[in-house]
């Protein structure tokens, strides 16, 4: 007959705790990026609504420029890989290796940025020359604060990972929810990119 000690027992219990803790937060993230999510189709929907029926005035056109724009969805596209290897670095206990990869990320997330202010000031029309115009640079615009926020998280994320951090191998929650939320960042970016400037 085997039996069990009421230590281990409590930290069964604790681990148990903990999971469950863990489990309930990123339900609460996901249910924020849903939500923001929705925001996002509101936004695109008002795009191609203003696009459809707003007639601009003659000789103005809505030809964007790929170049920039396909720079910088290569830009996001690859942070998220250097993002998810820094996690999987973060999991191996390799946190200097982790960090790097998250400064790397930032760095391509300021790259993006960059490049959208170089369109901003390169564009034939301003912010209220008429809803279609003002609808690009809010839905842009609100998609690049997003990037700026999370860019932040990184780099705070990045430096909870030196030596006695909040970020080890076995308590990386604040990683895994900017990672979940960068991703969200990527794939709204995707959407954004084929809608505006592809279609």
């Amino acid at each position: 007959m085997t039996t069990t000690s009421p230590l281990s027992t409590a930290t069964d219990q604790q681990a148990a705790g903990a999971h469950d803790h863990h489990d309930v937060r990123m339900f609460g993230l996901a249910t924020f990026l849903v939500a923001d999510g929705m925001t996002f189709a509101g936004f695109f929907a008002a795009y191609l609504t203003f696009r459809a029926v707003n007639p601009l005035p003659e000789g103005s056109s809505y030809e964007l420029e790929l170049l920039l724009p396909t720079i910088n969805t290569v830009l996001l596209l690859v942070s998220s890989f250097t993002f998810h290897r820094a996690g999987r670095e973060c999991r191996a206990n390799r946190l200097a290796a982790c960090r790097n990869w998250l400064l790397i990320t930032v760095a391509l997330g300021v790259a993006f940025l960059a490049g959208q202010m170089v369109e901003y000031f390169t564009l034939p029309f301003g912010l209220t020359d008429n809803l279609f115009a003002s609808t690009f640079y809010a839905l842009t615009g609100f998609h690049g604060l997003h990037v700026t926020l999370g860019a932040i998280c990184i780099a705070i994320v990045a430096l909870q990972t030196r030596s006695g951090g909040r970020i080890t191998a076995d308590n990386h929650f604040g990683l895994e929810a900017a990672e979940l939320y960068w991703h969200f960042v990527d794939g709204i970016w995707v959407v954004l990119y084929g809608i505006i400037y592809l279609l």
